[in-house]
Formats: structure tokens, sequence, C-alpha cells
């Protein structure tokens, strides 16, 4: 099975929750189709922004199904497999080779701090061996700052050597770009995704296989003309849309946002131990979008 490369606008779509706190699948689908629509190259499901772990192993396969029983361009998506618990990680990274994802992107194991690179070599094998007869594309996740448990430079060398092919890329949301750099410095085709729009000019000059953002869910379209014409007005507003959310909460305040841009409150909506954002946030972001937006128009 071949998979082409991911590049370009990724947004790291969120995931709609119904009245229950399960995920909305009539919800996601429509985000999904509306972001690939309105700018996005693909999509990252059930990344940090989509709540991943949150959700049980269970959900997380139904979502995941949802995109192959909705005729969802499946070689646009990637999915986050990764998992504390290596079982669950193994079935859910089987279970995206299953369904033509055209990556997994995988967390460390992010419990127990301080372990070997042995054991996180062992952890991706695992994944790889799994996964075999679909040779599924593996993207590895680096954000420190939540898992505790960095893939370093030295780490990644390893993991594609012993692992021919099967390693091609990362998204990088540590917010280092000098990590960054170093990263997309191992090999001119291992594609290295800054988690900011605020990359995206100087990836379009071929550094950066483009970004996977949480804000790309508001964004895309500002995004994408950054990414393909080279708009430095759009890729202003685009990076100014994303400073709304410095200092709030990163998750409900897009997904507040979400619900203003479509109209839908339910789209606000979070699991715990996420909550809703303050009604001083909330018009905060949302008075910043409605006036960067009329500035774009005007």
């Amino acid at each position: 099975m071949s998979h082409p490369t991911l590049s370009g606008v990724i947004a790291a779509i969120a995931t709609p929750l119904d009245d229950t706190l399960a995920p909305d699948i009539p919800r996601a689908m429509k985000l999904a189709r509306w972001l690939l629509d309105n700018g996005c190259d693909g999509l990252n499901v059930l990344g940090s922004t989509g709540e991943a772990t949150s959700f049980s192993v269970e959900e997380r396969k139904a979502v995941m199904s949802a995109y192959k029983a909705n005729a969802l361009p499946m070689d646009r998506l990637m999915v986050g497999t990764g998992a504390a618990s290596i079982a669950d990680a193994i079935a859910l990274t089987r279970h995206a080779a299953e369904l033509g994802f055209a990556g997994a992107l995988v967390l460390p194991p992010f419990y127990y701090k301080g372990v070997p690179d042995d054991g996180l070599v062992a952890y991706i094998g695992a994944l790889v061996e799994a996964t075999a007869s679909q040779k599924l594309p593996i993207y590895l996740y680096h954000y420190p700052q939540l898992s505790g448990v960095p893939w370093h430079v030295e780490l990644i060398k390893r993991l594609r050597q012993n692992f021919p092919g099967r390693i091609v890329g990362l998204k990088d949301s540590s917010g280092d770009m000098t990590y960054a750099r170093s990263v997309a410095a191992i090999a001119k085709d291992f594609a290295t995704f800054p988690s900011t729009e605020a990359c995206l000019l100087e990836a379009r000059k071929g550094e950066f296989a483009g970004c996977i953002s949480a804000t790309a869910n508001v964004n895309a379209d500002l995004c994408q003309r950054a990414w393909k014409d080279g708009d430095a007005a759009a890729h202003e507003q685009a990076v100014a849309i994303r400073k709304l959310f410095e200092g709030r909460p990163l998750v409900p305040g897009v997904k507040t946002l979400l619900g203003h841009i479509h109209g839908d409150a339910t789209l606000a909506r979070v699991r715990p131990p996420f909550a809703a954002v303050s009604a001083a946030d909330r018009t905060a972001i949302t008075g910043g979008y409605d006036a960067i937006r009329s500035k774009n128009a005007a």
C-alpha cells in the first residue's frame, strides 16, 4: 500500500461532543469536511486539540472508523495513536492502518519519565511490527511540556535506522524552533511540522513540510494563502488570530471560537479535565477574531 506524503496546512481538528460528552460523529464529519474545503491540506485527527487522551480506546476507534465510513479522504488524514499503554497504542495504530489513514502520529508512552531510549525504541518497534503488512507511516509527536518524554534527535536517528522507511516525520509542539530545525536537518525526506502557522512562510521555502496547528481550525483559509501564495498579509492575520489564545486555555478557546464561527454553541463543549473558558476570555477571543476578520474584509 502506498501512502502519499502529508504536507501543507494541517489542522489538529477539534472533536465535537454531544450532550453526554461523547464524540459527536455527525458534527465531527461536518467540521472535517468544512476544514478540508476551506484551506486545510489535511487533518490531524485525535491529537491534543482533539482531546484524544481523554477518550477510551473504543471511543477513539469509533471516531477513526467514522472517517472511513463517511468517505472522508483518508490520504489527507493522520491520526493520533499514542498511549501510555503499549497494548492500547498497538490496538489504535493497527486500527489506523486497517482503515487506511495516511499516517499515525505517536506520542511517547507518557506516564513514566526518564525512561531509557531502549524502551522507547521497543515501544515504536511494537507499532512498526503491528502494522508491517500495511507499512503505515509513523510520525513522532514531540510535546515534552505535556508528555514529559522527548523524542530527541539522536533517538529519532536511531529509530529511522532501526525501522527503515517507517519513521517519516515529526510534529513539534515544543515551540522550540531550534529543535524543529535540528529535526528537519536529519534528512530531506523527514517531514517536520511545527505546531504554529507562524512558520509557514519559512516552511514554504522547503525547511519544513508545513504546520500542524490547533488554530488552523479557525484560520485555515488565511494559512493556505500564506502557504500556497506567500501572502504576507494573510500570514500576519493568521498569526494575529493565533495570538488571541496566548495566556488562555488553548483547546477550550479554539472550541469556543468554533462555536462562534459556525453559530453552534455545542461545538464549544469540552470533556473534563478541560472546562469552558471564562466569559471574559470568550469575549476577548470572539471579539478579537471578529475584529481581525472585519479588517481582512475591508
